[in-house]
């Protein structure tokens, strides 16, 4: 796979310890919602014993002109260089890959169940589908631990306003540790409330995003909530 040149634009703190970078997009590169890339930096350590190179979700839509990864920020060798790039560096990519991306029967809804860093394919297809009028029920159950700790929490309130076929379901597992007011869901994504939540969509289609052991515990709450193997399509996420 051939590596492409592209440039940082942009960084911004999207929640409390995750940042999003924004690159320039290589000319005539196209991606499918809920893609990724590779991003290849000079190596990192100066020691040529660790990888410079991570897999990232596209945060970004396909109509837009940039290339955006969120990512939180642990202290790595990998991490730490990515977060000194000065704006305007050049870094490699090479892609897109990936096969998290969303049905094409529109009259089965969609619902995408993440957590934490998990919301990175999701907002991708969200910005696609609101932009493009995609009629389409989307379903998204977020949990995090805190509004804080919530990549896009804001983004994803206004699309939901935006796009009459979205619902936005967020809930807080560790509110009483946040200092922000929060007035929606709290407690983990159950098998009680994928069943209240998903009722009223036609055959649904889940989709589950995250670190390993959330995604893996997340497929068993599905298959105990009555939803069939065959309907779940998950990715998990590493070294985030």
């Amino acid at each position: 796979m051939t590596g492409m040149t592209v440039h940082l634009r942009q960084r911004e703190e999207v929640a409390h310890g995750t940042m999003a970078f924004h690159f320039d997009k290589p000319a005539g590169f196209s991606f499918r919602p809920g893609q990724a890339i590779d991003l290849i930096l000079a190596d990192p350590a100066g020691s040529g014993t660790e990888s410079a190179r991570h897999a990232f979700s596209i945060v970004s839509a396909p109509h837009e002109g940039e290339l955006a990864i969120a990512t939180r920020m642990r202290n790595s060798d990998f991490k730490n260089a990515l977060a000194r790039l000065p704006i305007g560096a050049p870094v490699q990519v090479e892609g897109p890959f990936g096969s998290l991306t969303l049905h094409n029967k529109l009259d089965r809804a969609a619902v995408f169940i993440a957590g934490g860093i998990g919301i990175t394919p999701f907002m991708s297809m969200l910005r696609h589908a609101t932009n493009n009028a995609l009629q389409q029920r989307l379903l998204l159950l977020y949990s995090n631990r805190r509004p804080e700790d919530s990549a896009f929490l804001s983004e994803l309130q206004r699309l939901e306003g935006e796009n009459r076929n979205f619902r936005l379901v967020a809930t807080m597992t560790r509110l009483g540790e946040s200092r922000l007011p929060w007035r929606g869901a709290t407690g983990p994504i159950d098998e009680a409330l994928v069943k209240r939540m998903a009722a009223e969509l036609a055959h649904p289609v889940y989709y589950v995003a995250g670190p390993p052991a959330m995604v893996g515990a997340l497929r068993e709450t599905l298959e105990r909530a009555g939803v069939d193997g065959d309907d779940i399509r998950s990715e998990e996420f590493y070294g985030y």
